[in-house]
């Protein structure tokens, strides 16, 4: 028969089993559903190897930190983060982190107990990522990815109490290096939009240049966030393709999920309204084959959504034709960007514009152009300290 023994302070009890090992037993909570208390076991080769642990638990459950660790593996934690957390992020992304979670990270650590994960595995699993066709490293960027699907479902493991920290905080990555950008300067931006006058797309390229929206918004725009009497647009949404649906698109928020609202030049609302007149005619020649029932302002001639491949291949030949064939759809969002800062606006403005999450980004991306701006800053106060040097000795 069994020893059985009161713990220390009378704390749980101890009790040495048949097979010689000492068992320890403490009650560290009650089950939410049926009010019964929930004991915990503790063993150890001698009864104090057995209490230590057991008194260790009781100060844990005393001061409220009491920690159950998780009995599944990251691989069943990420098969249920990914069908039951993802409910309000993009499609788009969701996508990404499925495919991050099947081809990287679970052949590599899924079947780790999720408890037992540590930052060592986390960072061992990042230096050992490879492309699962050719067997080259992935890119930073690619690593980058992966990282952010990890962390995000490790971090909401921890929200939900199954582990008590997140083994994907500081792992070491390798720096994404950005391109360098390479905006169409003035003689170029005449030469383009000489190039798309009439145009199918021409009043695409044109709005894109001149409000610095991204692709997806423009190709998402709908006529209800244009006000033509204040003069504004309102950017809330994003056109975007949804993988594995035959081509469906659908309207989704926009890249940092927020909403801004821009006023821009005159002659961009006059390019929207040719726009509007424009779509109109085209209505009136489909007759019972329109359909918009997104109330896109940018659509083909049966009022349906364009699609981005389509628009930005007619792009490249007409930035070929403009002399600056290597130039990217992306470009014209650059170009508005440096014209906007040379022009005079404030660093604010033009990241507010731009949709970006901070100034410091902006700052960040067009570091050079600002520099440039600097540097004609100082010249300029130099002719004006000549000048009333000039005025005093006259």
């Amino acid at each position: 028969m069994a020893e059985k023994k009161r713990g220390a302070n009378g704390g749980g009890t101890i009790r040495r089993r048949s097979n010689g090992r000492w068992e320890a037993r403490i009650t560290i909570g009650a089950d939410p559903g049926t009010g019964k208390p929930i004991r915990k076991s503790y063993y150890g080769k001698t009864q104090k190897e057995a209490r230590e642990k057991m008194q260790h638990a009781a100060v844990a459950v005393t001061d409220g930190e009491y920690f159950e660790p998780s009995k599944m593996t990251v691989g069943q934690w990420l098969d249920t983060w990914s069908a039951e957390y993802l409910n309000g992020v993009k499609p788009r992304t969701v996508e990404s982190y499925k495919s991050s979670i099947k081809y990287h990270i679970k052949p590599k650590i899924g079947a780790v107990k999720l408890s037992a994960l540590t930052p060592v595995d986390v960072q061992r699993l990042y230096n050992g990522l490879v492309n699962q066709s050719t067997g080259a490293p992935l890119s930073p960027k690619t690593k980058k990815n992966v990282h952010g699907c990890l962390h995000s479902a490790l971090e909401k493991a921890v929200r939900l109490g199954l582990i008590r920290h997140n083994p994907a905080d500081k792992p070491d990555l390798p720096r994404v290096e950005r391109p360098e950008i390479k905006p169409l300067d003035a003689s170029e931006m005449t030469a383009f939009m000489d190039t798309v006058k009439g145009h199918k797309y021409e009043s695409i390229y044109l709005v894109t240049l001149f409000t610095g929206m991204r692709e997806g918004e423009v190709l998402g725009l709908t006529w209800d966030c244009i006000n033509f009497d204040a003069g504004t647009i309102t950017i809330k949404q994003q056109l975007q393709k949804q993988r594995g649906t035959n081509g469906q698109h659908a309207l989704v928020s926009t890249k940092n999920g927020k909403s801004r609202t821009i006023n821009p030049a005159s002659y961009v609302m006059a390019v929207l309204r040719t726009q509007k007149q424009r779509q109109l005619e085209q209505r009136i020649r489909a007759g019972g084959a329109w359909s918009n029932p997104l109330n896109l302002v940018f659509t083909n001639a049966a009022g349906e959504h364009l699609c981005a491949q389509t628009v930005y291949l007619h792009f490249k030949k007409l930035a070929a034709a403009a002399g600056v064939p290597a130039a990217r759809f992306h470009d014209l969002r650059h170009s508005y960007a440096v014209a906007a800062l040379q022009s005079g606006d404030d660093i604010k403005t033009v990241q507010e514009n731009l949709g970006h999450h901070t100034a410091a980004f902006t700052l960040d991306v067009y570091g050079h152009v600002t520099e440039e701006m600097r540097q004609a800053s100082a010249e300029r106060m130099d002719k004006f300290i000549e000048g009333l040097a000039r005025a005093k000795h006259a």
